[in-house]
Order: C-alpha cells, then sequence, then structure tokens
C-alpha cells in the first residue's frame, strides 16, 4: 500500500472514531471530508445549537507532535476559510465551534481520544 493510501486508511480510522465519538454525546453528523479549493473539514457536525467543525488528528502512541500542535495558526485559518464557504453554502442559524480531536491508535485501533471543544476560534481573525 502507498503512504498516501496508507495516511488515508489511517485518517479515516480516526475520523470513523471520532464520529462515533460525536454521536454517542448526542451529536448529528452533517458532513465529513468537505472540501472547497484551499481547504477541507474533516467533520461538521450539530450538537444543541452548536455548528461543530472538527479537525482529527491521527497519530501513533509516541508521535513527536501532537495532533493539535499539528493544527497551526495556518492551518487554522484554512478551516476557517473553508467554514465560511461552508456557511455561504449551506446558512443555518447554529454557533460555529472550532473543534480538535486527536486520535491515537495503535494498529488497527483506537486507543484514546482526546476531544477539545473551542480549541480555537475566527474572532481574532
Amino acid at each position: 500500500m502507498s503512504g498516501t493510501a496508507n495516511k488515508r486508511r489511517t485518517g479515516n480510522l480516526g475520523e470513523d472514531a471520532v464520529c462515533a465519538y460525536l454521536e454517542r454525546q448526542g451529536a448529528e453528523i452533517l458532513r465529513r471530508n468537505f472540501t472547497v479549493r484551499g481547504g477541507e473539514i474533516d467533520i461538521i457536525a450539530k450538537h444543541g445549537q452548536a455548528l461543530l467543525f472538527v479537525e482529527v488528528k491521527t497519530r501513533r502512541p509516541g508521535a513527536l507532535q501532537s495532533g493539535a500542535a499539528a493544527v497551526t495558526p495556518q492551518k487554522q485559518m484554512h478551516i476557517i476559510r473553508t467554514a465560511e464557504q461552508y456557511l455561504l453554502k449551506y446558512p443555518c442559524d447554529l454557533q460555529p465551534r472550532f473543534d480538535v480531536a486527536e486520535v491515537e491508535y495503535s494498529g488497527q485501533f483506537v486507543q484514546h481520544i482526546e476531544y477539545l471543544a473551542g480549541a480555537f476560534d475566527a474572532s481574532d481573525r
């Protein structure tokens, strides 16, 4: 399997786990892998009055960089711009929130999910 295909499979493993986690919390998954030119959002979900834009970072135990650290200010800006495009296409009255989910896996199994609600916002952009 190529590196890109393996990375996508790993990403899907993490995204599947986060979707299941969110659904257990009462969220409704609206979209996965919403893509526009210049950006992608892994998961878009509705939870109460919040519209969640979730970036999922899947890592092996002992990775050199945490998932949250990988969501740099530049990456945050891409996510915010992509969220703006989503809201232009699908207007709603929900309050946008930007979350990061760190997924730790070993083999084919998710070991741990660290969910960072409101990890960043668009107010200072």
